[in-house]
């Protein structure tokens, strides 16, 4: 045991023992520092008050005035109002609407379609809403939630959350 600090520190860095151990912690830590987390697109402020801006845009193009509603994928409410003028039902109506969109991947307007035909059953589907105006919202295949306008014609209500996504994505 005796002899320069140097030897020992060479005898002790390069033992068999203290290699293996070594590795063996390695072998652990690198797989985990290797792990991605997913990434998820999600609904942020600047993305709802494009939306917004858009949509409004287009209320006053038509001079109508609605109640707008934005939610996430779960339904969750990001974003509710309602002009001075839209009656007080459409803040429900809306809601309504982006929830269907959000929840059902599809525009409210399919609901509508279903119930037409004659599919009943569709009225027991829970947040299922059978009036257009709501679409997805949607991202590389990915629906991130529900945009609604209530307090037009159908049409028009879901020409104005059309305009708040095309507003989002740079179309028009």
């Amino acid at each position: 045991m005796q002899g320069s600090g140097a030897e020992m520190k060479r005898s002790f860095v390069w033992s068999p023992r203290v290699f293996k151990v070594m590795v063996l912690v390695l072998g652990m830590i690198v797989p985990i520092s290797r792990a991605e987390l997913p990434t998820k697109k999600y609904l942020n402020l600047a993305a709802i008050k494009t939306m917004v801006a858009g949509a409004e845009a287009e209320a006053q193009r038509r001079h109508v005035e609605v109640t707008l509603c934005i939610v996430d994928e779960s339904g969750n409410l990001l974003f509710l109002q309602k002009a001075d003028a839209a009656p007080i039902n459409t803040i429900v109506w809306a809601q309504k609407k982006a929830r269907h969109a959000a929840f059902y991947k599809s525009p409210s307007k399919d609901a509508a379609e279903a119930l037409k035909k004659g599919n009943i059953e569709v009225l027991a589907y829970p947040d299922y809403f059978p009036n257009q105006g709501g679409l997805p919202i949607q991202v590389d295949g990915q629906t991130i939630g529900g945009i609604a306008a209530s307090g037009a014609k159908s049409e028009i209500d879901e020409a104005i959350a059309q305009a708040g996504l095309d507003a989002l994505f740079g179309k028009k």
